[in-house]
């Protein structure tokens, strides 16, 4: 997710994969009637999403590769899934808050070996989905929406150069050098348009830029990100266009393998301090709920500096806990330590119920961040990404 089938970060691959696995014959037929997407069984669970399958003919992450931008800020094929996640924090001129996030998953229904031409302008074999959310945080309002269509006649789809990816009319694109990018969403009554500038540039995650989740050959993604951008634009509630600005994080992950059998979902942190550096970890959990020891992140210091962190160097206490209405008990709070930085924060979310119910349901959202860092004060802001608590 953020690592997700990994950050957050994997919840990008289960939304791929649920919408795939589901919509196969869907996204075949030659008449568009039949193009309606069905989401699957409420028995689908994340760690079942995830499960390997079907991988044959696609790519595997499996060794360290350079990235190459702005290349690499555009798809990747022969890989199964991958996706473009951004989230944010937002201030408007009378004292407004918001949190917001816009992701696009691509999912290949076939390796591209697979992928004949010819035949009707409607069929496919990928498929993308997206979701975006605002949480009004004055208002203590959480608006969430999710869209799929598959890649055919400019209906969604991805590109290198320029780059840009959407779905109907949501778009994320970025300018030839990619320092500048705009985003554009809407649901009634909310629209969001953004201008984005990068003020550090992509961070490699995991080893050197290899994220592995498990111990299984292939389970492991590509996965970069870029942990500050400056943010300008605009957010209608419906009452009218309010300037905003603050900050964004923007992760991307492509690969082929999913979760082990043993492993049921994870826990993303993306956290934003004031004084210029930043924090993502992603807890992997186990179905038994202990931590697995593939967990890993990153921190960045305020120069740009970066060091990996190993599960072991990352203590998590869960402080709260946030019941769903629709089934699922979430962590709410926790206190946060990095002993080989001398980094000890509390977390919290800045609104209790920021669950997108999505296919699968998860919880991701704002939370504010305070604490101490060698003894000194330190504060800032982040985006929590919650998988396989929904039931």
């Amino acid at each position: 997710m953020r690592g997700r089938p990994q950050t957050t970060s994997w919840a990008r691959s289960a939304w791929l994969v649920v919408v795939g696995a589901t919509c196969i014959s869907a996204c075949e037929p030659e008449n568009p009637l039949d193009s309606a997407i069905q989401p699957p069984t409420a028995a689908s669970r994340v760690g079942e999403i995830l499960a390997p399958s079907g991988d044959a003919g696609f790519a595997h992450a499996t060794v360290p590769r350079p990235f190459e931008f702005p290349r690499d800020h555009g798809p990747h094929p022969e890989y199964r899934h991958e996706w473009w996640y951004v989230t944010g924090h937002l201030d408007g001129a009378a004292r407004e808050r918001f949190g917001f996030e816009l992701t696009f998953f691509r999912l290949a229904l076939a390796p591209p070996a697979e992928r004949a031409a010819g035949g009707s302008s409607w069929r496919t074999r990928q498929i993308y989905v997206a979701h975006f959310a605002v949480t009004d945080i004055a208002r203590r309002r959480f608006h969430s929406a999710e869209r799929r269509s598959r890649d055919a006649l400019g209906l969604s789809g991805a590109q290198i150069e320029p780059v840009r990816i959407w779905l109907d009319d949501w778009t994320l694109t970025a300018d030839r050098e990619a320092a500048v990018w705009h985003l554009h969403a809407g649901e009634h009554p909310l629209r969001l348009d953004l201008e984005l500038r990068t003020r550090k540039p992509p961070v490699a995650n995991g080893t050197q830029g290899l994220s592995r989740k498990s111990a299984q050959a292939g389970n492991a993604n590509f996965y970069y990100s870029i942990p500050r951008l400056e943010v300008r634009g605009e957010l209608d509630r419906g009452e009218g266009p309010v300037p905003v600005s603050g900050t964004a994080w923007i992760d991307r992950e492509w690969g082929t393998g999913g979760l082990a059998p043993n492993q049921q979902g994870w826990d993303w942190f993306g956290l934003q301090l004031r004084d210029g550096s930043e924090l993502m970890f992603y807890a992997l959990r186990r179905r038994d709920g202990s931590r697995d020891p593939f967990s890993a992140g990153t921190w960045i210091d305020r120069d740009g500096g970066v060091w990996p962190l190993a599960n072991t160097e990352v203590e998590i206490e869960v402080g709260a806990h946030w019941s769903s209405r629709l089934g699922g008990r979430y962590p709410a709070r926790w206190r946060l330590r990095v002993p080989r930085f001398a980094l000890d924060l509390d977390i919290r979310p800045a609104l209790a119920d920021q669950e997108l119910d999505t296919t699968p349901r998860y919880w991701e959202g704002a939370v504010d961040v305070i604490g101490t860092r060698a003894g000194a004060q330190v504060d800032g802001r982040g985006y929590v990404e919650l998988t396989g608590y929904a039931n």
